[in-house]
């Protein structure tokens, strides 16, 4: 798998991933994540193309004082082969070059399939209560 930043070209195939990947939620739109993503640190937005197929995709950001990790994809048939493992890897990297010494990431309670990958690749729940409100 060759890991490289988004381009433009890549956006229908990345918004198929994320929902075939069932990342897609009624009050996020796709389309609006991609544009805001791409006018803020877009060189942090990579994805993972085996061949002609994009199989994978990640988002990363830094703030100063944290890194954020969002929409983390792998195709599920390619699921279990290392490309999430790969993709964080990089993530990390580019991360670490800006200075960031931690990344945050979000998972939902229940997804016990992606709270093990993550604890596999060494993260660990922080003991916080995560908060937010949404502005529009």
């Amino acid at each position: 798998m060759e890991i490289r930043t988004f381009q433009e070209s890549d956006r229908g195939a990345v918004i198929d991933l994320w929902r075939k990947c069932e990342l897609v939620r009624p009050q996020n739109d796709p389309d609006q994540d991609i544009d805001l993503k791409m006018s803020f640190q877009a060189e942090l937005f990579l994805v993972g193309v085996d061949g002609d197929s994009l199989v994978g995709s990640v988002m990363a950001g830094y703030e100063g004082h944290r890194g954020w990790i969002n929409y983390l994809a792998v195709d599920p048939d390619q699921q279990s082969n290392g490309l999430g493992a790969a993709l964080m890897e990089r993530s990390e990297e580019l991360l670490r070059e800006l200075g960031c010494v931690k990344i945050n990431l979000q998972v939902r309670s229940n997804n016990d399939k992606v709270i093990g990958f993550y604890g596999a690749i060494g993260y660990s729940q922080d003991e916080v209560i995560s908060m937010g409100k949404r502005l529009s």
